[in-house]
């Protein structure tokens, strides 16, 4: 673990976008070569744009799908490890569609953005054919806080849930008032132990009620919502968030599972079959989606 903290920190490109001033710039129109098998179809929606995977020689009478949130503090827009991460959430459920949203972000578009994003992808899925009972909600980061809030949300709205949650190190709590904020700040080689951090500097918390369920679920009635996933390190500044929340959503009744991955840092799970932690949290994610389609059988 120790040597691939140290590889981390000396590679130049990944601390240079870790940082990137131009942070909620798109990739979404970046050149991207899937492997062979599997193509991509691009929607364009009123106020934002998403990708829908799919596996080309996979059939199934009932359509299924991954509906992805990309993390980024709010502020970073969708890049292109995502598309990389929708193949492995693919994978994980039996080669489901997986709909990617490049929602809006800060500093030029605020709260609610995201969650009005989120929730029209959402309806949109529904009205093209996908039953809310094979719809997973996948996030990291900020995504796996959105996917919270939309659940959150549609429940309020009386509209269908969908058949789980999966939440990569979940920015619960946008006050950042948990202990991990500062017993893991020299800890968290990701967003921690610097003030670039969008943890630090970040346009979408200024004017705002981050104490608003709908930004931090954390603070929200987690009631009704159905099973969640939750994957976190143990190193990280956000640890907090998905522990609490975990508890919280155990005392309303809610099927959660927390799994903490020793020493491990923010959003571990990008590297992959590189890691293996990563290895072993895609395997979680794949037993998941199994008891989930057992579950609504």
């Amino acid at each position: 673990m120790i040597k691939v903290v140290e590889a981390f920190n000396k590679n130049e490109r990944i601390q240079s976008h870790i940082v990137e001033p131009r942070r909620g710039v798109s990739h979404f129109d970046k050149p991207y070569v899937h492997l062979e098998g599997w193509s991509t179809e691009k929607y364009q929606l009123e106020n934002f744009r998403m990708e829908l995977l799919k596996k080309n020689t996979h059939e199934e009478t009932d359509k299924h799908v991954v509906m992805q949130l990309h993390g980024g503090g709010y502020v970073n827009a969708f890049k292109t490890q995502y598309r990389r991460m929708a193949q492995w959430y693919s994978e994980a459920y039996n080669y489901a569609d997986v709909l990617s949203i490049d929602y809006r972000v800060a500093p030029e578009n605020s709260f609610p953005a995201p969650l009005e994003d989120a929730a029209e992808a959402y309806r949109w899925l529904l009205e093209n054919g996908y039953r809310s009972e094979n719809i997973i909600v996948a996030g990291d980061s900020a995504g796996g806080g959105l996917a919270l809030v939309l659940c959150l949300y549609l429940r309020d709205e009386g509209m269908p849930l969908p058949a789980g949650l999966i939440c990569m190190s979940p920015w619960t709590d946008l006050t950042m008032s948990n202990p991990s904020y500062r017993d893991n700040y020299e800890k968290d080689i990701i967003i921690g132990d610097t003030q670039n951090s969008i943890i630090v500097d970040n346009p979408y918390l200024e004017n705002a009620d981050t104490s608003d369920p709908y930004m931090s679920p954390l603070f929200g009635d987690p009631t009704g919502l159905p099973p969640i996933l939750i994957q976190v390190g143990t190193n990280e500044m956000l640890y907090d968030d998905s522990r609490l929340f975990c508890e919280k959503a155990r005392q309303a009744g809610v099927k959660v599972r927390l799994t903490e991955y020793e020493d491990m840092f923010h959003v571990f799970q990008l590297c992959g079959p590189m890691l293996d932690e990563s290895k072993a949290a895609w395997e979680e994610i794949e037993e998941f989606t199994t008891y989930l389609s057992r579950s609504n059988k």
